[in-house]
Order: structure tokens, then sequence, then C-alpha cells
């Protein structure tokens, strides 16, 4: 199954509009506030009593007031209604204020929960979820939650708040005109049915074509130096063209369905007051009803409308707030990357030998990448690693790291199993410098010492110049102070290595790994490289994995593997001699080197 069908399931993991299970881990969240909410809660009543009063006030004025030619008293009213209509103007500030502050709190940690979570997922989590999804859930599906605390569960109060209290002030006033009045509440009832029914579909819809958009937006963006080489810039907009319509129509949809629903409770609604006029003008007209009280009684039916307007967008946001929670409780519910082990790795035991022993690994089921694999390196020497495309090689790498754990077999550094130390001590232990090297957006100093603070301006320099990277640093126009554009565009291959290098001695790690870290150098730097990697290699235990075998003739020992299992080992020269698979690479490489040279 695709990326794309497993986001679009995701996207859709629930039709409730309400789970009493998510809602009450949502809650959780919220216990911390509790005395914002219930200060929140405190400014909602008093807001609603305002808004309550009103009308009761005007028909008061009406009847009372006006009728009888009170001036003084009409006065007096005419005050307390300004003070009242500034008194709810405050409250509503208030409960605004406060359920935001409470809101934005709640979100910031939900946001960092999540993202610390992440950081404790294994590597095999990101193998399965595509970055902008997670991006997505951190951002858009956090902010989604904010939208149910702030406009959902405290306003949800004041909206019964309103209708009970509406409810109640209109059968004080007369109970025979509000009875005439609900009974258009069996039409309201039967539209907020039907409303449901259909706005599930289309709300699902929507999220399923939203899925399509931004799953097409970021694999676009992420191939364009491909789309733009093969000039497939329009059969491309042509695909994007059709998705985003399909995303218009399903929009559009929703818009229809949302468009009518207002309208027709707005219908309703002018049935109700023009019932409440009917039979209540008559009885104004025989003196057997105030007029005040029919005013009154016209502004309750549009109070008590209101609440019923607002489901819509309330039950919108509900909904999306269900399956926002999902897909973040999804990704907190994910096991975090265990750790058995509790030993912690001391200098003299991680500048040991390294040995894999018998081990056999598989990213799933039984499907063997490494296959009864076992080599030592010796303490101080340097191991490599060669072999075709798939033959396990990178395997090595995240199973001496502990991104992955062996199925069977073990892996012992100084006698030690991996299984038995820390996971943070192993990985402190172990430098790695990766073919495709990640710089990340900010300095270049804060791209080297990666804000551990430990590492000083002095040894930051000291490190550069050791792996020959400060000579185009000193080059760039604000040195180390330089801004790296997103996964340092503006370095070449070369520059990136030395950096990944001067990285990793800056930590001065006892173990030191190279993964095709040499492959793709320009040849202007090939021999700053190679002389980096002499000094950087010194007096390290280090394994490389090597494409271009070159550069790993000075190793003490070669394993080509093959199939995930060792084919042959030994010395660059006991392995020509021997005329196996590696005298075979050899050979392949150095015929393309040649014709590539012939061709310059």
């Amino acid at each position: 199954m695709s990326d794309e069908s497993n986001m679009m399931q995701e996207d859709e993991v629930t039709e409730k509009v309400y789970d009493s299970r998510l809602m009450a881990r949502l809650l959780k969240f919220a216990r911390k506030y509790w005395h914002l909410f219930l200060l929140s809660v405190l400014f909602l009543f008093a807001a609603t009593l305002v808004d309550l009063a009103r009308p009761y006030l005007m028909g008061t004025a009406i009847d009372e007031y006006i009728k009888k030619s009170n001036i003084a008293a009409l006065n007096r009213l005419g005050l307390y209604f300004v003070l009242l209509i500034a008194a709810g103007f405050v409250f509503n500030l208030l409960q605004i204020y406060v359920l935001s502050y409470a809101g934005q709190y709640i979100i910031y940690n939900i946001r960092q929960l999540v993202f610390t979570h992440l950081q404790k997922l294994p590597l095999s989590f990101y193998d399965k979820n595509p970055v902008g999804r997670l991006v997505t859930r951190i951002t858009n599906d956090t902010e989604t939650l904010n939208d149910m605390y702030t406009n959902v569960l405290i306003t949800l109060l004041k909206d019964f708040s309103i209708l009970a209290g509406t409810l109640v002030i209109m059968f004080r006033l007369n109970t025979t005109l509000t009875l005439i009045t609900l009974a258009v509440m069996p039409a309201v009832l039967v539209l907020t049915v039907i409303f449901r029914i259909k706005i599930r579909k289309v709300y699902r819809n929507v999220r399923t074509a939203i899925a399509k958009v931004n799953s097409a937006i970021s694999e676009n963006i992420s191939g364009m130096r491909v789309i733009q080489l093969f000039n497939k810039e329009k059969p491309n907009f042509e695909s994007f063209h059709k998705i985003g319509r399909e995303y218009y129509k399903a929009s559009m949809r929703e818009v229809v369905t949302f468009g009518l629903f207002r309208p027709l409770i707005e219908m309703v609604s002018s049935l109700a007051i023009s019932l409440l006029i009917w039979f209540g003008g008559g009885k104004v007209m025989d003196n057997s009803l105030e007029f005040g009280v029919l005013y009154a009684l016209v502004n309750y039916i549009a109070l008590l409308f209101q609440p019923i307007n607002d489901l819509a967008e309330k039950y919108n946001i509900l909904q999306s707030s269900m399956a926002a929670s999902e897909r973040i409780f999804m990704i907190l519910d994910t096991p975090a990357e265990e750790d058995a082990g509790n030993l912690l790795l001391d200098e003299k035991t991680a500048s040991g030998d390294i040995e894999f022993k018998n081990v056999w690994f598989a990213y799933n089921g039984e499907n063997w990448v490494l296959k009864d694999v076992s080599f030592k390196v010796p303490a101080g020497g340097t191991v490599a690693i060669v072999g075709h495309t798939g033959a396990g090689k990178t395997s090595v790498i995240n199973l001496l790291s502990r991104f992955y754990e062996i199925q069977r077999g073990d892996i012992l550094i100084n006698g030690v199993s991996i299984k038995d130390i820390q996971k943070a001590s192993l990985r402190k232990a172990i430098g790695v410098v990766l073919q495709d090297v990640f710089l990340f957006s900010g300095k270049l100093k804060d791209n080297i010492r990666l804000n551990e603070e430990g590492i000083t301006d002095e040894k930051l320099q000291s490190v550069t110049r050791h792996v020959n990277a400060d000579g185009f640093i000193s080059r760039l126009p604000n040195g180390y102070e330089e801004e790296v554009m997103e996964r340092g565009s503006t370095f070449s291959s070369g520059q990136r290595q030395l950096l990944a290098f001067a990285r990793a001695l800056a930590f001065d790690p006892a173990i030191l790994v190279l993964d095709e870290a040499t492959s793709s150098i320009d040849t202007e730097t090939e021999m700053l490289i190679q002389d980096a990697l002499t000094k950087l290699t010194e007096n390290r235990t280090t394994i490389i994995i090597a494409h271009r075998l070159s550069t790993i003739q000075h190793a003490d020992k070669i394993i080509v593997l093959h199939k995930g299992r060792v084919h042959e080992s030994g010395t660059h020269q006991e392995l020509l001699a021997a005329r196996g698979m590696y005298y075979s690479l050899y050979q392949l490489q150095y015929q393309q080197q040649a014709a590539g040279g012939t061709n310059q």
C-alpha cells in the first residue's frame, strides 16, 4: 500500500463526532488549567446573564415607562442598560482572553509533547511515515485542537445556558405563546439530523481530497529537480490540476451544505417569529397582552435560534478535533525506542574491539538483509566494508548504533554486548559521517557543534583546521557566522563532507563510521578529503562503508558483503591476489575510471 493510501486512511481514522475516550484524554491536558477554565466559565455566565437581561429590560421599558410616560424612570433604565452593555463587553472580552490564554498553553504543551515523543521513536517509524504527514500532525492538527478548546468546550456551556435561560424566561412571560413558538422545533430537529448525515460524508470527502493535495505538493516540491530535468512541468500541472479540482468540488459541496443549513434554520426562526406575531399581535390588540412582552418574546426567539445556527460550525470543529486528536494520539501511542541497556560506556571500553558475532537481521519478517555475519574490528584499527548495492553494508552501521535491533547473534564492544549498553551512551561513543550530509538551517558553527555548549569556538576552529575545512570557511562572507540554507544547498558536496568531518571530530568519538563518505566528492577537494580522512581515523576504531575502492586500500581489513553474507575478507593486496569478487569490483571501477579519463 502506498504512503498516499496510508495517509488518506489515517485522515479518515474516525467518523465519530464525539468520542468519550478521546475527549477524556484531551481533558487531561486541560486539567492543569482548571482554574482558568473555571474563571472563563464565570465570565461566560456573567456575559450570558447580560444577553438574557437585555430583551427583558427593553420589554419592561416599553410597558412600564414609555407607555406610562415615566421619563425619570426611563432615563434611569437607559443608564442601567448602557452599564449592562458595557459590563457584557468586559465579561465577553475577559472570557475570550482567559480561554484563549489557557487554550494556547494547552496546545503548546501538546505540541511539545508530540515533538519530544517523535525524537524518541525508532527509525523504523520514520521509514513508514512521510515527513509531511508528521509536520501536519505537529502544526495543523494541534491547531485544530485549539479550536476545540476555545470554541467548543466552554462556548457549548454558553449555548446551553442561553437555550435554558431563554426558555425559562419565555415561559414566565407567556406560556401559551412560548408553546406555539416551540411548535417549529420538530422541523429544527429533522433539519439537524439531515445536516449531520450529509455533513459527515461531505467532511470525509474534503479530508480525503486535502490529503491528496498535500501529498502531491510535498512530492512535487521534493522532486522539482527531476521534474525540470525531464521537462515534465506541464503533465505534472495537469495531474495536480485534476487533484485540485477534486478538492475544489469537495469544498464547494461543504460550502453548499453549510450554506443550506443556516438559511433553513433562519427560515424556521422567521416562521416562529411569524407565529408569535400572528397570535401575539391579536392579544396585544385586544389588550390581553402587553406590547413590551411581545417585543421581548420576539427578541428571545432570535436569541433561542442563535446557538442552533452556531451548531454547524461547532459540529465541524468537533468532528475535526476528534479526527485530529486520534491522529495525534496514534503518534503518542507509538511505543518509544526501547532501551533495555543500563551500562554506560567508559572511554576504555569504547576504545576496544568491535565484534559482529553470527548476526542475522531483517527489516521486515524474515527477509534477511544480513545472514550470519561475523567479523572483528581491532581496537584502533580500520575495517572497510564493500559490496554491491543492497548487500547490507549500511545495515551494519544501523545495527552498531542500535537504530535497529538484531534478530539473532550479537554485537560486542570490548566483549560487552551493545544490548546491555545504554543507547545514549553508545551513540555518544560513535561518530557517523554519512554520504548525504544533512545540514540544518542556521549558522554554520551551530551545524558543527549541534548546540553542544561544551564545544568552544576555539575547539571549533581547531577541528575545522584539522580536517581542512577552514579554507573555504574563511572565504565565506560571514565565516563561521554564515547562514546555512535548507539542507546546505549553497555548499558543494565536498564542502558538506568536510563540515561533516569537522562535526565528527568536534565530538571526539572513540568509534568512527564513514558511510559512503567519499563517494560524491568533487575533484577539487578530493585531496583535502583524503588528508582529512587520514587525520580523522588516526587512533580511532574505524568502519568504512566504501563505494570507491581507491579510498580504502590502506584499511587493515576489507570485508566483501554479498547478498547479506561475508563473501571474502582480507587486505587490499590479499583480495586482489585471490581474484574473487573484490578483484572483479576493482577491475570494473578501474576500467570505468580509465574510460572517464579518456573521455575527458
